[in-house]
Formats: structure tokens, C-alpha cells, sequence
């Protein structure tokens, strides 16, 4: 029943969003229409899709906390919350335009701060607000694989800082040499990951062993 109603309501806001659209007039010309229809269900998907990924804060959110002891569940819990809220802010501010602005070079983008410039998004399909929340859940997840690396052993405001440095600079340059066209994009044999499971886990993984070899083991845990 619960599923029935889950699909019933995303077929709902899918029928309403594209029976909102008013390039449906009849007026309109018929294919100007299709494309508009095409364009508001792409969005539609990409954006569910978006929300799926935020999702895995909450398995990760989880696992670690049963990893961890007791007395440090909650401070876990609010480090996976904390990340992705910082992570946001940040790449909405500077590391969105380090991966996909237009005005760097092959190893560092330049431009779009705060996803001020919108002619950047014509021809894709989508609008700003869906691509940014698209790119930023996948931004999230790569700060957040570090939090159960370093688990019990930081302290909540060394791990703010990361989580700003990680999703403002070192995750959106990785992000530029494959998806923002940088030198790995541009290469005679280009290399291509598609659903990011090099440019997402490999750039939380990598951070999480140098976090993990800096701190050590955690003492009295096993």
C-alpha cells in the first residue's frame, strides 16, 4: 500500500508539472511543445535521482554510527549532518565554479561563483537549480565517506574545516579533469566515468586513508 501510494504521488507531480507547462497551448507549435515536455521530465528524473544520492548520508550516517561506540554515536551523526550542510554552502559558493566554470584552464575552472552566470546551463536540459542539486549530493558524499575513516578520533571543528575544503577545492578539481572538460576529458583516449565511481568514492576514499594513516588507530576500540 505504502508503495502504491509512493509511485501514485510521483506520478502526480510528474503529470502536474508537465500539464503546468505553457508551451502546451494549443497555439504553440507542436514540437516546441515535446521539447518542453522532454525538458521538464529530465529535470524531473535528474532531480529524483539527486535525492536518492543525499539518501546515502543516511546509510552512512548509520553504518557508522554502529561502528562506533555509544558515547560518540551522536557526535557521529551530527559530523555526517554537519558535512553536508557545510558542503553545500561551499560548493554553491566557490566549488561548483572551480569544476565547471568556463574561464580556467585543464586543471582548475574559473567562473559561475554562486551560479551567478545561467547562460552556462543552455543546451543541457536542465535548469540551475536541478544540475547544482544533482552535482552537490554527489559533492556530499564524497565529504562524507572521510567522517567514518576518522571516526572518534576529531574534533567536531577540525572536521567543519575539512568538510568546507574538501567540497570548496579538492573534490570540484577532480571534478574538472573528467566532467568539467579539464586535461583527463581532453585526452585522445578520454577517461570516462560515467556514474563517478572514481571521481566520487576514489577522491572520499584517498582523503579518508590519509586521514586515517594521520591519526592512527582508534585506541581501546578493538
Amino acid at each position: 500500500m505504502k508503495r502504491k501510494l509512493l509511485f501514485g504521488s510521483f506520478g502526480s507531480a510528474i503529470a502536474l508539472m508537465v500539464m503546468a507547462s505553457p508551451t502546451l497551448a494549443q497555439d504553440e507549435d507542436p514540437g516546441a511543445a515535446i521539447e518542453a515536455v522532454q525538458a521538464t521530465l529530465d529535470n524531473v528524473f535528474v532531480l529524483i535521482a539527486a535525492v536518492l544520492v543525499i539518501f546515502m548520508q543516511v546509510g552512512f550516517a548509520l553504518v557508522e554510527a554502529g561502528q562506533t561506540r555509544s558515547k560518540n554515536v551522536a557526535n557521529i551523526m551530527m559530523k555526517n549532518m554537519m558535512d553536508f550542510c557545510a558542503g553545500v554552502l561551499a560548493f554553491f559558493a566557490v566549488g561548483y565554479g572551480i569544476a565547471y566554470g568556463g574561464d580556467g584552464n585543464s586543471f582548475f575552472g574559473l567562473g559561475n561563483w554562486f551560479l551567478m552566470d545561467t547562460s552556462a546551463y543552455e543546451g543541457t536540459g536542465l535548469t540551475p537549480q536541478v544540475d547544482f542539486v544533482f552535482q552537490v549530493a554527489f559533492a556530499a558524499t564524497a565529504a562524507t565517506i572521510v567522517s567514518g575513516a576518522m571516526a572518534e578520533r576529531t574534533k567536531f571543528a577540525s572536521y567543519f574545516v575539512y568538510s568546507l575544503f574538501i567540497t570548496a577545492i579538492i573534490y570540484p578539481v577532480v571534478v574538472h579533469w573528467f566532467w568539467g572538460g579539464g586535461w583527463l576529458a581532453e585526452m585522445d583516449t578520454p577517461f570516462i566515468d560515467f556514474a563517478g565511481s572514481t571521481i566520487v568514492h576514489g577522491v572520499g576514499g584517498w582523503a579518508a586513508l590519509m586521514g586515517a594513516w594521520i591519526l592512527g588507530p582508534r585506541i581501546g576500540r578493538y
